[in-house]
């Protein structure tokens, strides 16, 4: 496992674990992993989460459901204006309402559909579907 991007160490043990059906997956825990978490359950993707605060690290225990196809991080993390996420729904999701693309925006880290409506642009993280 490497360390130069967890998010996408993190996202790619859980495609993983969804291909071999397992239940839940353990990563290591980060605000920002934890959040694009929080969205994912928002959607629908993965059932739920707990933090399990052990010494020396924390970590993240998370509950699939089965739901998730595919899970990759977005490299590189590129900026987008609400007006442009059209482009990379195409690029990156399968067919126009299937899947969500995880974006960090002023207003925290959302899914496209959410920043688009609020007329917020940010950097694209991850896509999901």
């Amino acid at each position: 496992m490497s360390l130069n991007d967890p998010i996408a160490d993190a996202l790619n043990n859980i495609n993983n674990a969804e291909n071999v059906a397992k239940r839940t997956c353990s990563l290591n825990h980060s605000k920002m992993l934890e959040n694009i978490i929080k969205v994912l359950v928002d959607q629908g993707y993965i059932n739920n989460y707990k933090v399990l605060d052990r010494k020396p690290h924390k970590k993240l225990i998370v509950y699939l459901g089965g739901k998730i196809n595919k899970c990759k991080a977005i490299k590189p993390r590129f900026a987008v204006k609400h007006f442009d996420f059209e482009k990379f729904e195409k690029s990156y999701l399968i067919s126009r309402d299937v899947g969500v693309i995880v974006v960090s925006t002023t207003s925290g880290i959302m899914v496209h559909k959410d920043a688009k409506q609020q007329k917020l642009g940010g950097r694209l993280i991850a896509y999901v579907y």
